[in-house]
């Protein structure tokens, strides 16, 4: 049984930063493509970043290019997502989602993850 959790969300004012982290029980961790998604009250979830399973490939949505920085750490089975220069547009609930390998038609779309977390709330106030 693969599980996902995710912590780091916080109430945090315009222009700060916060680090989230996803933790996998899984020995496997380096064979998957792990991908951080959010969903905004009344809206659809959407990708925020990537980060493939092999090498350091990463991809951004263009809302998040340039401010957040995705990174894994195999050796803790451990994702982060670094967060900087922060807006009120992006308040949402932030999850965590892993899959086998990557697929390039599917990664951006929340239908291409099998295994998700429980999410962490990120309040960012002007």
């Amino acid at each position: 049984q693969v599980r996902l959790v995710e912590s780091g969300g916080d109430l945090v004012q315009e222009g700060g930063s916060l680090r989230l982290s996803c933790t996998m029980s899984t020995v496997s961790f380096n064979v998957y493509t792990m991908t951080w998604f959010r969903q905004a009250p009344g809206k659809e979830r959407e990708f925020v970043a990537a980060h493939r399973w092999t090498g350091s490939d990463t991809w951004y949505s263009d809302s998040v290019e340039g401010r957040f920085i995705i990174s894994k750490d195999n050796s803790k089975n451990t994702v982060y997502l670094q967060m900087n220069n922060l807006t009120p547009e992006d308040t949402a609930v932030y999850y965590c989602a892993a899959n086998y390998g990557f697929n390039s038609a599917t990664y951006r779309l929340p239908s291409g993850y099998r295994y998700w977390g429980p999410g962490t709330p990120v309040t960012v106030s002007t």
